[in-house]
């Protein structure tokens, strides 16, 4: 498995206040909502990383979060899908309010000051700079309010790929970045006048920048790729229905062109990805497609069918995995907050004493099942634990019925025990890659050696 996806940027808060708009008020000549349902989400950076997250990779968004109550939703929403750097941040946590009636926005109301002044020092410095160094890909996601000009000495000791999403009140990109991606707004305003148009913007931006590469992207249109040498080329979108809101599609082209050039794709091929998937999640409903589940499953203990139900009741997403998971590390945890990153609940089907004693051998299990599912149930991307006693999770998949099963990349290419059982839920199977290194049989094998 290649590095982490490491996210630099601002994190604001976003709702959509969804309701229906059928009369005007009396006083004044506008429409009246009647408010539905409130949904928050992650904006900014933190939806750039959410979206790489929910394509299964290992991400880590360093960004500065305020102690308000904006800032409090927002560690809850990223809590479990991916790993969060916090850095103090000034102010009050900027909060993007739209107003939506029949899937349209009728006005958005912006509220909060929170910016990053400075660099950084200390113990946060030190964490940022260890993150970047086991980095595979770096993408900066500038939205203006400081957290990327607080980064940017480190930033020029960064040997992994860089992807710079700018912003017209953030710093310049560094000198030397794999790939800049400024829609043609910010393109207009990062060329000196007269703007010539998308092609030229991108020939004159990777000399004035000096990158490797500046992807101008136009919507609709797809995007314009200049290379550095001058040689430039257009990238069409795929051929789709559409959609109307284009809420967060710079994130999400962002995201994936970054994922792309960290597992190595040549930058026009993380170009026409990042295009393709923008245009998908535009069909898909953008960004307000995006919601958690409506009723919080930490408010009370529940039980795992509870949990089931809850998430399919709220129209959500189950993920579901399984294994011994005897001496927890950190080849699990990755696998589990990668797992948790694709939909909106994990449960974890752990082998019993007697089920992973025949799977692993006399010897096995090291630490019990109870002490297992407690270790497991207190990490925070885990809802729920379920302890089965068959030789293979088969039994629980078909009561759970997730949506999705999760297996770690040892399994890469083989048939499934319990492949007949997903087939007959329609159940998606995701093979996420395991982190090189680490295993319960290695951490076993150097206990007795030592």
């Amino acid at each position: 498995m290649n590095g982490p996806l490491v996210v630099i940027g601002d994190t604001l808060l976003d709702v959509d206040i969804e309701g229906n708009a059928e009369r005007l008020a009396p006083d004044a000549p506008v429409p009246v909502v009647d408010v539905e349902a409130r949904h928050p989400r992650p904006g900014g950076a933190g939806l750039a990383a959410l979206l790489a997250a929910r394509d299964g990779a290992e991400v880590v968004l360093v960004t500065a979060l305020a102690d308000d109550e904006s800032g409090r939703t927002l560690r809850g929403l990223l809590n479990g899908r991916l790993r969060v750097v916090p850095v103090p941040l000034r102010g009050a946590t900027v909060c993007k309010t739209r107003v939506r009636a029949a899937g349209q926005t009728l006005v958005r109301l912006d509220t909060g000051d929170g910016h990053v002044a400075g660099g950084l020092a200390g113990e946060v410095a030190r964490t940022v700079r260890s993150a970047l160094r086991t980095a595979g890909a770096v993408l900066v996601s500038d939205y203006g309010r400081g957290m990327a000009g607080s980064l940017l000495d480190l930033l020029g000791e960064v040997d992994a790929p860089i992807v710079w999403d700018p912003h017209p009140k953030g710093p310049s990109p560094l000198h030397g970045c794999a790939l800049i991606t400024p829609s043609e707004s910010e393109a207009r305003l990062l060329c000196p006048p007269p703007y010539a148009g998308p092609d030229e913007a991108a020939r004159s931006l990777v000399k004035a920048l000096r990158a490797r590469a500046v992807a101008v992207t136009l919507g609709a249109d797809g995007a314009v790729l200049a290379h550095e040498g001058g040689h430039h080329t257009r990238i069409p979108p795929p051929l789709l229905d559409g959609g109307h809101d284009v809420c967060g599609a710079g994130d999400r082209f962002a995201a994936a062109a970054a994922l792309a050039l960290r597992d190595r794709l040549p930058v026009e091929d993380a170009v026409a990805l990042g295009v393709g998937e923008a245009a998908r999640f535009v069909e898909a409903g953008g960004a307000a497609a995006i919601r958690p589940p409506r009723a919080q499953m930490r408010d009370r203990p529940r039980t795992v069918t509870e949990i089931a139900d809850l998430v399919r009741a709220n129209g959500g997403r189950l993920i579901a995995t399984g294994g011994c998971f005897d001496l927890l590390h950190a080849g699990h945890v990755s696998l589990l907050r990668r797992a948790r990153a694709l939909g909106d609940a994990l449960i974890v089907c752990l082998n019993s004493d007697a089920s992973a004693r025949r799977l692993k051998g006399p010897n096995r299990p090291v630490v019990g099942q109870q002490d297992r599912a407690e270790v497991l149930g207190a990490l925070g991307c885990v809802d729920a634990v379920m302890i089965f006693d068959e030789d293979t999770p088969a039994q629980a998949i078909e009561r759970l019925r997730p949506h999705v099963w999760v297996k770690g990349g040892d399994y890469s290419g083989r048939e499934l025990p319990e492949a007949e059982s997903l087939r007959k839920l329609g159940a998606e199977t995701v093979v996420l890659a395991s982190v090189p290194g680490r295993s319960t049989t290695r951490i076993i094998a150097a206990m007795h050696a030592a």
